[in-house]
């Protein structure tokens, strides 16, 4: 009797785990079913978008209207109608046929917005048919098929109810041409990245065709409206492009949030970006904010107030289209579109990386902002950074960026390239720019821009296969490319020397692949000869603004050197890089060593010593610390 109650205690327990386990089945399963059916419907969106670009069926207006509405027992497959226009200039060969049941000859790049619930199996981008009316065919009557073949006509389980009738308006992006590959073959697109990868059937490539640049046009009155201090210098010739592609892009910083109480909206950084798309290279020249120039339809001014002039009178294209007018009255450069971005934008782009890492070879001292007093006043401190690598957060590379107490605007320019150069470098390392499609939305939201997403897709080839030896940084060279001035107003300004300036404009369009260094490809390596962390990546990325290609190799034997030593395996007198490498770190050439070896995996061995200092770029030596106080920003 006793035993009764037992087995009957022990029963209920069995039932109460295997309901629970029941529970816990159908919960797994519902989950299961709810992720494929999100899977199933991305890969569909994702295949129909590729296919769509494979094709480049470019459709300027589409309607899609389901002609029924599906329910668990429909089979029939619903029509589109639309009327496309098809830019093709290729004709595709499947690898294989669809059967004889699906016949899809265009399919829409954007799916509708109507409800859809699938089941878990069914795919609805690779189900639905779509069958183009008779009067849809193509001026030049290309043929295409899908690159997958359906094999049946699924049965949609739930039931669709379009909300309204959706409207696609499409821009024409791609032309096909099966004669070229669509990227490099080492670098392949993205695969994470669905809207920008297409996939072409196994006959046919395709190259992506450069969007057309704006046309830049002389302002057609020049006439100033205040009496210039100065002479107005002759409207400058035009940059010759030498006849490559060229796109040129002009990145601007503002100090708008330096003085927000102050109505002026100078662009104090200036960085023109041209990007060779004949040749895959990149030059960088930073415009000094100081330059005095003729600013058309207003009078002789500094560059950087030629935004602000624009905005306030509304030239067309507002700022930007009156500092671009500027640049190509002074320099002859025409520019096709800019980046705009402030403070915070820039902190946001260096916080999304994580930081940077900056190779500083001349010492900067300036004051920092350290926060506020017990009676709110801002605090500021002297602070030195020294030579070395140096891993920047968002706020220490800001004030990188912007300090010149002990420097220059010339040597800032220097400097914010030498930051782009690391965002580029990071960004490519942590595969941002891969994502560049998916990430556009957010860079739209911290920089202003008039690029679209079809021109930064056209450039990412170039990004993602960007080294050193490919990117050119030029600078102006104060007293050689700009003389000193004083209007009289009493402020300080730099005239440009017009014979100097335009060599420096010329160089902009030669890509840094026809520099005699790269070509001669001299194999160096750096070696630290000292306790000082770093000293060898610092001296490599020096040699690396020149147009070298050297390698940091750590530590030397000892780290006791003195003097920086430089060893010659070449043994060459004539077209040799060694007058240049001794120039650029600042060596003394009693330490060159000539040693002849053919068999040396090397042309050139630098051991960097203590005395080390290449900051050639009329830097101040940083003062000696004051002891801590609380010192006003100068």
């Amino acid at each position: 009797m006793s035993d009764t109650p037992n087995r009957g205690g022990r029963l209920r327990r069995l039932l109460s785990v295997l309901a629970g386990i029941v529970i816990i089945a159908a919960v797994v399963w519902g989950i299961s079913t709810v992720i494929n059916q999100i899977n199933a419907q991305r890969e569909a969106e994702a295949r129909a978008i590729a296919y769509a670009q494979t094709a480049t069926a470019i459709v300027p207006t589409a309607t899609f209207t389901p002609s029924r509405t599906p329910t668990a027992t429909v089979t029939d497959t619903p029509t589109a109608t639309q009327t496309p226009t098809y830019t093709l200039t290729a004709t595709f060969t499947p690898s294989h046929t669809p059967t004889a049941t699906v016949t899809p000859s265009a399919t829409p790049t954007s799916s509708p917005t109507a409800t859809l619930t699938p089941s878990a199996t069914n795919t609805p981008a690779a189900t639905l048919t779509f069958t183009a009316i008779p009067t849809n065919t193509p001026s030049e009557t290309p043929t295409f098929t899908p690159s997958f073949t359906p094999t049946s006509t699924p049965t949609p389980t739930a039931t669709a109810t379009p909300t309204s009738t959706p409207t696609f308006t499409l821009t024409p992006t791609y032309t096909l041409t099966p004669s070229r590959t669509p990227f490099p073959t080492n670098t392949p697109f993205p695969t994470n990245t669905p809207q920008a990868t297409p996939t072409l059937p196994p006959t046919a490539t395709a190259t992506q065709t450069p969007r057309p640049l704006p046309t830049i046009l002389f302002p057609p009155n020049s006439t100033p409206r205040v009496p210039p201090v100065t002479a107005i210098p002759p409207q400058a010739p035009l940059a010759n492009r030498r006849g490559y592609d060229i796109m040129n892009i002009i990145l601007l910083g503002s100090d708008g949030e330096v003085e927000p109480t102050d109505p002026s909206y100078r662009t104090d950084t200036m960085i023109i970006l041209s990007i060779n798309r004949t040749t895959g290279t990149v030059n960088m020249l930073p415009l000094p904010r100081d330059l005095f120039v003729f600013i058309p339809g207003w009078t002789m001014q500094r560059l950087n107030l030629a935004y602000q002039r624009g905005e306030i009178v509304g030239w067309t294209d507002g700022g930007f289209g009156l500092l671009r007018q500027t640049i190509l009255y002074n320099f002859g450069i025409s520019i096709h579109y800019y980046v705009s971005i402030d403070f915070d934008g820039f902190q946001r782009v260096i916080d999304t990386l994580g930081g940077v890492d900056i190779a500083v070879d001349c010492a900067i001292q300036d004051y920092r902002f350290e926060g506020y007093d017990e009676q709110g006043e801002p605090i500021y401190r002297l602070y030195t950074l020294p030579i070395g690598v140096h891993h920047l957060d968002a706020d220490m590379a800001l004030w990188y960026a912007r300090s010149r107490r002990n420097s220059s605007d010339f040597d800032r320019g220097r400097r914010q390239m030498q930051l782009l150069r690391a965002i580029w470098r990071e960004a490519k390392a942590q595969g941002l720019l891969a994502q560049a499609v998916e990430l556009w939305p957010q860079l739209t939201e911290i920089a202003e821009t008039n690029l679209t997403l079809p021109d930064i897709i056209g450039l990412l080839p170039i990004a993602l296969n960007l080294d050193p030896s490919r990117i050119e940084s030029l600078n102006f060279i104060r007293t050689y490319h700009t003389t000193p001035w004083q209007p009289p107003d009493g402020s300080y300004v730099q005239l440009p020397v017009p014979e100097t300036m335009f060599q420096l404009i010329d160089e902009l369009y030669i890509p840094p692949t026809e520099n005699r260094l790269v070509q001669e490809g001299a194999r160096i390596e750096v070696l630290n000869g000292t306790p000082n962390e770093g000293w060898d990546r610092v001296a490599a990325e020096r040699l690396a603004w020149e147009g070298f290609v050297p390698t940091a190799g750590g530590q030397a034997d000892r780290t006791d050197y003195a003097d920086t030593v430089i060893i010659d395996y070449t043994g060459r007198t004539k077209g040799s890089s060694l007058n240049t490498i001794v120039d650029v770190l600042n060596a003394n050439s009693s330490n060159v060593r000539v040693e002849p070896d053919p068999n040396s995996n090397v042309d050139f061995r630098i051991i960097i010593g203590s005395n080390y200092n290449s900051c050639t770029f009329a830097v101040l030596p940083p003062q000696p610390t004051p002891t801590p106080s609380v010192t006003p920003a100068s």
